[in-house]
Parts: structure tokens; sequence; C-alpha cells
């Protein structure tokens, strides 16, 4: 591996990463499935649909976002273990949204709010984690971001600091929101430079 050239190396990185995010848009999957095929076991919720519907997102744009570590120049085994944590940490949101028992819950978002601060310390480790993730691929990929992202790791934080001592359901509610229109704004912004 050592001889390997980058451009031999990104796509066996980027096969790991893939498992690990696939089993984690999979767990998704399985969950929304099981409210489909079994509507009267679990109630659904508003909330934890919210944030299903939020990391199935964030999954996906991980994935898509990757794509720009096929133009590093170098790989160290360093900058792949890095992003295995950070699939993995990705993979544990999905998994804390979709357990596999809840039955000393009273449902899935009696769940959440009780494994709250887990979600959130973990959401605020992807935010951290995604700032390194950026300056790995360079000043490039940095300016592309604008100051928008300058601005996103810190108001994200701060959220997730809020969601971890709050349990209040309308605090969840507006977090999830939030969350869910800056995603929004940066999907916008992927189709807006894509054309």
């Amino acid at each position: 591996m050592e001889n390997a050239s980058p451009h031999e190396l990104f796509p066996h990185v980027r096969i790991v990463m893939g498992m690990i995010i696939g089993l984690g848009i999979a767990r998704m999957l399985t969950g929304i499935a099981g409210f489909i095929q079994h509507p009267g076991r679990h109630r659904v919720s508003l909330l934890h649909m919210l944030w299903v519907g939020s990391i199935l997102l964030e999954l996906v744009l991980f994935w898509w976002w990757e794509f720009g570590l096929s133009r590093l120049p170098s790989w160290s085994f360093a900058v792949y273990l890095f992003l295995i944590s950070y699939s993995i940490v990705l993979y544990l949101l999905s998994a804390l949204l979709f357990p596999d028992n809840i039955s000393e819950y009273e449902g899935y978002e009696d769940f959440f709010i009780n494994r709250r601060r887990w979600f959130f310390g973990l959401m605020a480790a992807s935010f951290v984690l995604d700032v390194f993730d950026t300056l790995i691929k360079g000043m490039e990929r940095w300016s592309q971001l604008s100051g928008d992202y300058v601005v996103q790791v810190p108001i994200g934080l701060l959220l997730c600091l809020v969601a971890c001592v709050f349990a209040q359901r309308s605090v969840q509610l507006s977090v999830a929101a939030l969350h869910i229109a800056y995603q929004a704004y940066w999907v916008g912004r992927i189709v807006y430079t894509m054309q």
C-alpha cells in the first residue's frame, strides 16, 4: 500500500467508508420499513422522524462530499483512520435512531430524549470531524465552502449543547427543524453549483 498512488488508494478507502455508511443507510431504511410493515407496533414520532430524515440525508451528503478525496495528492494511514472514524460516528447516529430494542421505553421519541446526550455528543463530534475532513481536502475546498461554513460549525455545536441540556420537546423539535433547514440550504447550494 505504501507504493500505491493516491488514485489507486482512493477506491480502496471509498469502499471501506462505503461499507460503514451503507450499514447506516441500511439501518435507517430498515427502521423506516418497520413502521410500514408493522404500523401498530410503535407510535410514529415527529421528532424522531425529523432526525431520521436529517441523518439519512447527512449520510448521503457525506458520501457525496467524500468524492473530493479523489483529488488528494497523497494518502497516509492517519488520514485513512480518520475517515473510517468519521464514518463510524455517522453510523452510530443511525444506530441511536433505530436501536436494537426499545422495550423499556415508551417509544422511539422517549428513547431519543433519554439518549439525547449520546446523540448530540456524536453529532457535535461530527461537526468537529467535518472541519478536519475539509482541511484534509485542502484550502481550495475550504474556500469553496465560503463564510457559511465558518458559521455552520459554531452554531451547530451550540445547538448540540442546547439539545443536550434541554429535554423539552419544543426545544428538541426546534433544533431538528433548524438542522434540516440548514441541510436544505446546503443541498440547494450543491444543486446550484452543479448547474
